[in-house]
């Protein structure tokens, strides 16, 4: 009889160490979903102008600003804070002479955009991305490798400084 009460008693401990480890949804076989953005969104470089910026010092880049729809639409009847669904790209690139243009006209004072230095996302999603804001981040090289968790840990702090819900692009129409 004792046996018996200690191996159900020993069951149950363990039931209830595992029920511990298990997740609230009782998923215990899927990953927790990433905190940054794994992959880039498809179809971004048919994504309409937002804005266009010159980051000077270390940076030193040209970088175009693109929406998808939502973002569009939400950019032009300034709506804040952005519905989820919102994604709003940054496609940074370095800047050269241009030659061509300098050679008509004639001084060096034209610059156009020279390779990719690296893309970045923001996708707005206030339950997923809860914890930064509702916002989820992502960093990718020009060939489209993620950057490294370490590297995103810096977007959200950043972007909290931002006083229309975490964006610092505004709309130049």
């Amino acid at each position: 009889m004792r046996r018996i009460h200690f191996f159900l008693m020993a069951l149950a401990m363990l039931a209830g160490s595992i029920a511990w480890m298990v997740p609230a949804s009782g998923q215990a076989d899927k990953a927790a979903p990433p905190i940054y953005l794994t992959k880039m969104p498809s179809g971004f470089r048919d994504w309409q102008l937002i804005s266009v910026a010159h980051e000077a010092g270390k940076l030193n880049s040209l970088g175009a600003m693109l929406g998808n729809e939502v973002a569009m639409k939400a950019y032009r009847e300034k709506t804040l804070p952005y519905p989820d669904g919102t994604i709003i790209a940054a496609l940074h690139y370095t800047h050269l002479p241009n030659a061509e243009n300098n050679t008509v006209f004639g001084d060096v004072q034209s610059y156009t955009p020279g390779p990719p230095s690296n893309y970045q996302f923001m996708v707005k999603d206030s339950k997923k991305y809860a914890a930064t804001g509702g916002w989820g981040f992502g960093s990718f090289t020009p060939e489209g490798k993620a950057f490294t968790d370490a590297q995103m840990k810096t977007c959200a702090p950043c972007h909290a400084k931002a006083s229309r819900d975490g964006v610092f692009t505004q709309y130049a129409p």
